[in-house]
């Protein structure tokens, strides 16, 4: 039973299609679809999860994902109120003539970018955040020139964070998606502490060796690989809250300070001092 394509239509009155705060908080929802998706979630802290990308948010999240690339709904798992903004549409959406517009450059270059996913932060995903609020709201014709202007901000922002997602070669059944689920859920109560992998294959139901296969073929990341993007991403968050870096590394599960300093700089190009020292004055 294929679950994970959505299939997607453009409004009545649109060449794009705007979901408004779906209910999905209950729904493990691990899909694609070849529109290109723009979600802004404010209110909320959650999982975010594009591609091999796995952190979390808070407070909320402005992310523009590209085709094909398999993600989950960004209301996974959120228990307060909250508002989230979805507009999906296709590569061609205004047709393939009107992106050879030189005024559009730069927009052709976000698209591209977006491939892998983008996630924005500060001025920029209030100021877009907002828009994308009043989105539909508006008469169609001024809600197409408010999503074009809406692209051209994120595309001269400097306040993004690629996600390095990769386009799904495959769908998932639905047996998948519940082990995907599982597995979810136990690293987000469980990543402070030591996680060896026979553990996770037993919660998934598969021998170790099928569990890794399985895993790395659905997330394009060993499990390991994985948890260790999750617990960098929360060392972050802990670096910024003024704590110490043997503070943030201990508390995330790493067992060893030169083993966490080693990960955090393959994964984010620099030593946590150093992201701290950068992100004083200006946090992500």
């Amino acid at each position: 039973m294929k679950l994970a394509l959505e299939q997607i239509s453009p409004d009545a009155d649109s060449s794009f299609h705007i979901l408004l705060t779906p209910q999905l908080s209950d729904v493990f929802l691990w899909h694609y679809h070849p529109e290109y998706e723009i979600v802004f979630i404010e209110g909320a802290s959650g999982t975010r999860h594009v591609g091999n990308h796995m952190s979390r948010y808070e407070g909320s999240d402005l992310v523009f994902i590209g085709p094909n690339v398999p993600h989950l709904n960004f209301d996974y798992g959120v228990r307060t109120e909250h508002r989230k903004v979805v507009v999906q549409l296709k590569e061609n959406f205004l047709g393939e003539v009107f992106w050879q517009a030189p005024e559009l450059a730069a927009i052709t270059r976000l698209f591209e970018r977006a491939r892998s996913g983008l996630s924005f932060y500060g001025a920029t995903k209030q100021a877009v955040g907002q828009q994308l609020s009043q989105l539909a709201g508006l008469p169609s014709f001024e809600r197409l020139l408010s999503l074009l202007r809406i692209f051209q901000q994120l595309a001269t922002s400097t306040e993004y964070t690629p996600l390095h997602g990769q386009a799904v070669a495959s769908a998932y059944n639905l047996n998948e998606q519940q082990r995907l689920k599982r597995v979810h859920q136990f690293i987000t109560d469980e990543y402070a502490r030591k996680i060896e992998i026979p553990e996770v294959a037993a919660l998934a139901s598969l021998t170790e060796s099928a569990f890794c296969r399985s895993f790395k073929r659905i997330t394009g990341l060993t499990f390991t690989q994985f948890l260790n993007q999750y617990r960098i991403n929360q060392a972050q968050k802990l670096l910024l809250m003024d704590h110490t870096v043997s503070e943030a590394c201990f508390a995330c599960g790493f067992e060893s300070l030169s083993y966490f300093n080693r990960i955090f700089r393959r994964l984010t190009g620099e030593n946590p001092l150093q992201f701290k020292k950068r992100h004083r004055q200006e946090p992500p």
